[in-house]
């Protein structure tokens, strides 16, 4: 389970560092990336991604318009990354932009069956709005 709050910093460009807890929970080498609903990017273990989007895959292809769409836009939006030795990775330029990771400060935060990247003063605008 993806538990804690991390903030760390890029590394060139949109290159980031797993936090050690993170990158045991992962367990591998590979990760899922989309991006998130409040521009922000999620982070999957490639299993939890295919459990994840599968009630949606689930809809009617043929019958649900709906679900046609919702199958475009995970798959257009998701990518498979590689992480390094070293826990290291590259975010796509196109979800850095959506994000609005450029320079400066990254969190990462758990949340549960994934983790969330957001640029760190959004983070702490969207976490005070919860309260």
């Amino acid at each position: 389970m993806f538990l804690g709050t991390f903030e760390t910093k890029l590394i060139g460009k949109n290159r980031l560092v797993m936090p050690a807890k993170l990158k045991r929970e992962i367990g591998s080498e590979r990760l899922v990336l989309t991006i998130g609903f409040e521009q922000c990017i999620f982070g999957f273990r490639e299993n939890d991604w295919a459990q994840a989007v599968a009630p949606e895959l689930s809809r009617p292809f043929f019958s649900d318009e709906k679900g046609r769409d919702l199958r475009r836009k995970i798959g257009a939006n998701a990518l498979v990354v590689d992480l390094d030795s070293q826990g290291r990775f590259v975010m796509p330029e196109s979800m850095a932009v959506f994000a609005g990771i450029a320079t400066g400060g990254v969190t990462l935060i758990g949340a549960g069956d994934h983790f969330e990247i957001w640029q760190t003063e959004r983070w702490e605008t969207y976490r005070q709005k919860m309260g």
